[in-house]
């Protein structure tokens, strides 16, 4: 207990914002929308402070600034065939992709919103997160549990094609979500039997992250070197982050913090860095359609 202790002190305080950052005003609760239903899931946040949020209801993906305590739409519902939306992120050159859920697609977008490409999985999939290496974009699919690989470069978005398959990873999936990556394997959050799976991305060789002292599975992961941050499932209703350090090749995890709960019926579900916090995503899933407003906010006790 002591060892734990100590290493939660440690990585928290190497995680305190500077003085500069502290002093910028952020609101701690973002109005995502109002709309009836729509229930949220992703978030990615840009080192300048824009924020877009999906929705896994209705296929809407709004954008704000972190400044600034409503967000706007930016994508409307069903547009392009997106009925529902999980995973988002951008790339490097600053397009905007989308996971298109139980639609089997994964769209991608300039920074205006403009369609650039539609590419879709086998029917029936559902494509949840995402997570880019080199030039390739790597999709989890929740309903057939396998991963996607899409190649993506400057010139644009290939087609999917299926990558690793349930039969290949063991023991056996019965949820796949959250995945990031280093650019050397995958970590992907494995909710049916709440581990993490380590995949190398040269050999695919599959192994189960080792965590000695705790279970790390999840949802929304976050990787910053080797600090991995995931929304995790409790039990009961609730959810915390959990804040695992992980060894140089990431095989094992140490957890050394979970944040405070999130509240009542939020259900968080994704997470995202703004500069010296962390950002999750309550989706309001467990009491669906839940109330409005939804909202993204700050992840209690932990940076």
């Amino acid at each position: 207990m002591k060892r734990l202790a100590l290493l939660t002190v440690l990585v928290l305080a190497a995680a305190t914002p500077s003085a500069t950052a502290q002093a910028v005003h952020r609101p701690t609760q973002y109005v995502v929308s109002t709309t009836p239903g729509e229930n949220l899931e992703g978030i990615a946040v840009t080192p300048g402070g824009t924020m877009y949020v999906t929705s896994v209801a209705t296929g809407a993906v709004y954008r704000g600034t972190t400044h600034s305590s409503r967000l706007s739409l930016f994508l409307p519902a069903g547009g392009d065939g997106r009925t529902a939306a999980t995973g988002i992120h951008l790339d490097r050159w600053g397009r905007v992709l989308v996971a298109g859920a139980g639609t089997s697609k994964l769209f991608l977008y300039d920074a205006r919103g403009r369609l650039l490409a539609v590419r879709k999985a086998s029917d029936g999939s559902f494509l949840n997160d995402f997570t880019i290496a080199g030039n390739f974009v790597y999709v989890t699919d929740s309903a057939h549990n396998q991963i996607w690989r899409a190649p993506l470069t400057r010139a644009g978005l290939g087609e999917l094609e299926p990558w690793i398959a349930r039969d290949q990873i063991k023991p056996t999936p019965y949820f796949l979500n959250g995945i990031v990556t280093d650019g050397r394997v995958l970590l992907v959050g494995e909710q049916g039997q709440d581990v993490t799976y380590r995949i190398d991305l040269r050999t695919k060789q599959v192994t189960v992250l080792d965590v000695p002292n705790g279970i790390l599975s999840g949802d929304g992961y976050l990787l910053e070197g080797r600090r991995l941050y995931a929304v995790h499932n409790a039990g009961g209703g609730k959810y915390v982050t959990r804040l695992a350090i992980l060894n140089d090749d990431l095989t094992a995890a140490t957890l050394v913090a979970d944040s405070g709960q999130g509240a009542t019926g939020a259900t968080p579900t994704t997470i995202a860095r703004d500069h010296g916090r962390l950002l999750w995503v309550n989706s309001q899933l467990d009491i669906a359609p839940g109330t409005p407003p939804y909202t993204v906010t700050v992840v209690p006790g932990l940076r």
